[in-house]
């Protein structure tokens, strides 16, 4: 296999990139000179030698605990469970959320094979029997996979003594009915506030 059509298969694994976009991605490069591409290959390598998941939260992180478990201004009691790395930048960005997190590393489907062993849910319930924690939010994605998640994690805590809550779902702000879905407007009908 030539090394332009290796790139082109490599890319094509990420997520959300496709073979033709692989192949924009490869000609572009190409196109760059030598050091650009020196500086994304070394980028990558440290990448994967460097960062590891913080062994409190599961967060990407060069150091030990992450920066988000070791800052002293966010409340130890309060946890957000989210599936991916990726959701707890999110979150951080867009909210006034000062508590931790806790990242699954995905989300239970059984049809691709992923059971409660392929999460970290074991260390999830050890931070709750650590006795720290008061709450724990579930902000898993409304999605089948992420609602069976939920479910699990709520049943899985049962018995605790700490509050379990989920994120509200219902109709995004400037939406239009006519392009929800039928999950999410039931969602939002269950959870229908009143007014005045």
């Amino acid at each position: 296999m030539s090394a332009i059509e290796e790139l082109i298969t490599e890319l094509a694994r990420l997520p959300g990139i496709g073979r033709k976009t692989a192949q924009r991605l490869t000609f572009h490069l190409l196109q760059q000179p030598p050091e650009a591409v020196g500086r994304l290959a070394s980028a990558l390598l440290a990448v994967g030698e460097r960062v590891r998941p913080c062994e409190e939260c599961g967060n990407p992180t060069e150091e030990q605990p992450c920066s988000i478990c070791r800052d002293p201004r966010r409340d130890p009691a309060v946890l957000c469970v989210v599936e991916e790395a990726s959701a707890v930048s999110l979150v951080d960005r867009a909210t006034e959320f000062r508590g931790r997190y806790h990242v699954l590393g995905g989300r239970l489907s059984p049809l691709d094979g992923v059971g409660p062993e392929a999460l970290r849910l074991d260390r999830l319930v050890r931070r709750v029997e650590e006795g720290a924690v008061r709450e724990v939010i579930l902000a898993t994605n409304p999605s089948m996979e992420g609602e069976v998640t939920a479910t699990y994690i709520q049943q899985l805590l049962a018995g605790h003594g700490l509050r379990v809550t989920r994120l509200a779902r219902g109709l995004p702000m400037g939406g239009d009915l006519e392009y929800v879905d039928g999950v999410t407007l039931a969602h939002a009908l269950v959870a229908r506030q009143e007014v005045g």
